[in-house]
């Protein structure tokens, strides 16, 4: 087995293990947006769905979406105290692959006890394989951005596929297909990971590995089941979105003041970078409240009011359309983002990363002008430009790059190693307030009459997009504006 300074001591720009960690994420995504672009298009099918109306399908996206983030935090919290990052993630696969197939053997029954082993299953694999990339990279080497940044493209050539395949058979085929494919090709990632964990050494093997055999198999077992017995629970919250509301209200509150009681045990540079990460997670809240429309409201839009021609080929399905090109134009424009960063680098004019985030914040908003612009390209039946609506998802995207990338890569170099899981946990819980927030968000721009015209359900969601576009503006000048003040916590990371 490599020692983990054989590891960190890799020759040229990747280590050979990110490959292995990539091929098992990239599987993963699949099953994971390929499920969440079929979420709310299912819940409105009138007739192999759960015939919801809009406004409902928009909070019950909400809450799923945001269930399957906040359990990351718990996921990485067992993961750093107990099961360590290997066996969370292979838990967390496995629980995956049940919830896809329970869900195919009779969708309209079995969705939300379903989407409950989704929800466990994502929250103890996804922290836990970013922190793993993490690891193979020694303090202060400078290509682990790198690193992330790849291991970022094998997240959205997953989502790509997912977004497509799934979505595409469900609507024109069959849900149970769709449903089933995500929980294949979770099989196809869980299997990879078993047969190249090898050559990660000790990254990810238990905390508890020198306590004695029996105690910790009691303490994993107990995790486990604990996990199972929680379904229930998760059912009751997912399904009553006033449960959903309570658990948001409190989980957020008690993870801060865990983080806050970590914190203090720590010394005074490391408490800095601490609160640095915490301003950094605060942002993206409101980033991802935004930026994850794409599988609410969008999606719904997507539906209803945009026309099937894109460049002159007819019969384009425009929930694709949606729930692909931002994973596109990901995998073609991080490479060239990241070429820019490294000239800028090399003229001494890269900006830093607070200031990065100010500029997602202005690509979003802008992205956002654009989606309510698309009103204006609109016809009396209520159908707008595919086009322009796709032109926004490039923008949206240019934003994106400036934020999540290395959003990942800065929660592992403003926080101590010891609380690596627990911080990349609190990283995603701040997406699950996104997710959360995204919900409420986009049923407040649904229209509740469902007898309404399409041209009145086109109004109403793009001048909630004009409204969106404003909030991301403001929020990117705050950030710009209290840069050096954040830049100065981060001392002397960049």
């Amino acid at each position: 087995m490599q020692t983990l300074e054989e590891i960190h001591g890799f020759e040229g720009k990747y280590p050979k293990q990110i490959w292995y960690l990539f091929l098992t994420e990239m599987w993963e995504r699949f099953c994971f947006y390929g499920m969440r672009g079929m979420l709310t298009v299912f819940m409105v099918d009138k007739a192999l769905g759960l015939s919801l109306d809009d406004k409902t399908a928009n909070l019950q996206y909400g809450a799923i979406q945001a269930f399957v983030y906040a359990f990351t935090f718990i996921g990485g919290l067992f993961a750093d105290k107990i099961l360590g990052f290997r066996k969370s993630l292979f838990w967390g696969g496995l629980l995956m692959i049940l919830g896809s197939f329970i869900i195919a053997i009779n969708p309209q029954d079995n969705f939300y006890i379903g989407i409950c082993f989704s929800i466990i299953g994502t929250g103890f694999f996804k922290p836990n394989i970013s922190t793993m990339v993490g690891e193979l990279y020694a303090e202060g080497d400078a290509r682990r951005d790198a690193g992330f940044g790849l291991f970022y493209s094998g997240i959205n050539i997953g989502a790509l596929l997912g977004g497509f395949l799934c979505v595409y058979i469900g609507k024109t085929s069959s849900w149970n297909v769709a449903f089933s494919l995500a929980g294949f090709v979770m099989i196809i990632g869980l299997l990879t990971f078993i047969f190249t964990q090898k050559y990660l050494g000790p990254i990810g093997l238990s905390p508890l590995k020198d306590t004695p055999k029996k105690r910790r198999m009691i303490y994993e077992i107990t995790v486990f089941v604990g996990s199972l017995i929680t379904i229930p629970i998760i059912l009751m919250l997912v399904t009553n979105t006033q449960y959903t509301d309570y658990f948001m209200y409190t989980v957020g509150p008690l993870a801060l003041l865990y983080i806050v009681y970590e914190t203090l045990k720590l010394n005074g540079a490391e408490r800095k970078k601490m609160g640095a990460a915490l301003v950094f997670i605060i942002f993206s809240i409101f980033f991802w409240a935004f930026f994850e429309q794409s599988g609410g409201s969008l999606n719904l839009f997507a539906l209803h009011n945009l026309n099937n021609t894109f460049f002159g080929i007819q019969g384009v399905d425009p929930n694709v359309i949606n729930n692909t090109s931002n994973s596109l134009f990901v995998i073609i424009f991080s490479p060239l983002i990241g070429l820019l960063w490294l000239w800028l680098n090399g003229k001494k004019k890269e900006p830093n990363t607070v200031v990065k985030f100010g500029l997602g914040f202005l690509f979003l908003a802008l992205a956002f002008y654009v989606f309510y612009f698309t009103k204006f390209f609109a016809g009396a039946d209520g159908k707008t430009s595919l086009e322009v609506f796709t032109l926004a998802y490039l923008v949206i995207t240019v934003g994106e790059l400036c934020l999540s990338p290395i959003g990942l890569s800065i929660m592992t170099k403003l926080t101590p190693k010891k609380l690596w899981g627990v911080m990349m946990g609190m990283w995603f819980l701040a997406s699950a307030y996104g997710q959360y927030v995204a919900g409420i968000l986009g049923a407040g721009m649904s229209v509740a009459d469902e007898k309404a015209t399409l041209l009145v359900k086109l109004i109403s969601y793009t001048d909630g997009y004009k409204q969106l576009g404003i909030y991301a503006l403001i929020a990117g000048i705050i950030l710009l504006a209290v840069s050096p003040l954040i830049k100065k916590m981060m001392q002397e990371v960049d």
